[in-house]
């Protein structure tokens, strides 16, 4: 598929669009090249033009449609599956100057914000006034539309669900320049196709996210983490379903193994969680997050908790419920990719979700690589929704001898992944890295039917080209 590069004439059209924000050769930062994953490559946009309104990127994208040249969204970057990145050149529109947090509404429960908005600063803004976004991204410094574009999950999904179920409304920028509303800030709607979650998930191959209406919740009290430990993976993961069948709805409910937590300890420099409890070997931990909206549950709740996870083959409970004791037992955990990418110099990642009853066969199959491969394989997961995270990591390896280990590797996990009825991805998405896996997945029927409905909203097929349904 051949595309347009943009014109002297086009280029100054832009200038004249946006003034002062297009920029062009050496003046283009090299961070618009790639994502968080150098895996993935390194391409060269024609222009990055830094936009503020959502007009702005509506004139942006008429002219590139005139021209027939690629357009590619972009927040901040911080994406893993190279779903920013501008593999075929073009015009790149950064929206991270549409950065405003319009309102809080309270009577509604809504935040309205430019799809630039870093989660960090929306989360903040709603505890300021009592109020708790709930989808709560790994990566505090996405933006706000990014994060609907990939419907990003995080820890708290187990009990909030993903960025998807948050969303009430937003408006969109099709390729063409045309401005839509999608959705409204109602509690139910069934009115006609739901435009609004076809843009979700969508990666920024139907439309470019400019301004969305979120769902806010009351914030709660407080809340009080468990660390408890087991021996081995197959125990630790079957009390996951012991604690939501206990009805204890916990916020959030992380995995991970001994052998990731000594990692991310070897690079904070501190021990923080135990690895023996009375003489016994821990093989891994469920760190658990609940929620209090008052003083009377929390008695309940830590007797009713511990007394799950000891009957359930915990070795031990450990209980955090002050500021200072909760921000360290959540820093291992929130410290693991940042960890890898600190201690190797290639790494790459698959997140394979699975039913929460197959989650233990999966890391156990995926620990096995690591002997068979030689490669370091770091896991971790989000236990309360099967979503578990691989990380192949190497030093001292030539970039293309590690393709060929993680391709090798992948193909395996993503077999298991299948094997066990789940998923390609849980929240990172499939940019231009996972399109094969998907098909693999979904089968050639599924693929031509997003196709059609790509060129549907594209019918140049110029935004963001070569994602998610379909390679170059």
């Amino acid at each position: 598929m051949g595309f347009n590069k943009p014109t002297e004439e086009m280029l100054e059209k832009l200038k004249a669009a946006v003034p002062g924000r297009v920029y062009l050769g050496e003046d283009i930062s090299e961070d618009f090249t790639h994502d968080e994953y150098d895996v993935h490559g390194h391409f060269m946009p024609d222009a990055v033009v830094s936009c503020k309104t959502t007009e702005e990127v509506s004139a942006v994208c008429k002219l590139c449609y005139e021209y027939e040249v690629p357009i590619v969204p972009r927040g901040a970057g911080t994406g893993l599956s190279g779903g920013c990145v501008p593999t075929s050149g073009g015009v790149v529109i950064d929206l991270q100057k549409m950065n405003q947090i319009h309102e809080i509404d309270l009577d509604n429960l809504v935040i309205r914000a430019q799809a630039g908005a870093l989660i960090d600063d929306v989360q903040k803004a709603c505890q300021d006034k009592g109020m708790l976004y709930p989808p709560d991204p790994g990566e505090k410094f996405a933006t706000l539309g990014g994060n609907v574009a990939t419907n990003a999950g995080g820890m708290r999904a187990c009990k909030y669900g993903c960025t998807r179920d948050w969303v009430l409304a937003m408006t969109v920028v099709m390729p063409n320049g045309d401005i839509m509303r999608f959705g409204a800030e109602v509690s139910k709607n069934c009115s006609g196709y739901s435009l609004m979650n076809l843009m979700c998930g969508s990666e920024g191959t139907l439309g470019i996210i400019t301004e969305l209406s979120m769902r806010i919740a009351p914030n709660p009290t407080g809340t009080i983490s468990f660390l408890a430990p087991f021996t081995d993976v197959e125990t630790c993961i079957a009390c996951v379903s012991k604690v939501k069948l206990a009805n204890l709805n916990p916020q959030a409910l992380e995995f991970m193994d001994r052998e990731n937590v000594a990692s991310v300890e070897k690079f904070l420099d501190k021990k923080v969680y135990p690895d023996k409890i009375d003489g016994e070997e821990v093989g891994a931990y469920l760190l658990v997050n609940f929620e209090v909206f008052s003083d009377d549950e929390i008695d309940d709740l830590l007797e009713k908790a511990a007394e799950l996870f000891v009957e359930n083959g915990a070795l031990d409970v450990m209980v955090y419920d002050t500021p200072a004791a909760l921000a360290n037992a959540w820093l291992v955990r929130g410290s693991a990719l940042e960890a890898i990418l600190e201690q190797f110099e290639l790494t790459d990642e698959c997140d394979v979700v699975v039913p929460i009853s197959h989650l233990a066969e999966l890391i156990n199959y995926c620990s096995a690589l690591q002997e068979e491969t030689g490669v370091a394989i770091r896991l971790t997961g989000h236990a309360g929704d099967g979503n578990v995270h691989v990380s192949l990591c190497v030093n001292d390896m030539s970039q293309e001898e590690f393709e060929a280990i993680c391709k090798e590797c992948f193909d395996k996990i993503y077999a298991k992944g299948k094997e066990l009825e789940g998923a390609v991805s849980g929240e990172h998405g499939i940019g231009n890295c996972r399109i094969d896996r998907l098909e693999e997945y979904l089968g050639k029927e599924q693929m031509d039917l997003m196709v059609a409905i790509k060129k549907a909203c594209d019918p140049k097929m110029l935004l963001n080209p070569g994602k998610v349904c379909y390679s170059l």
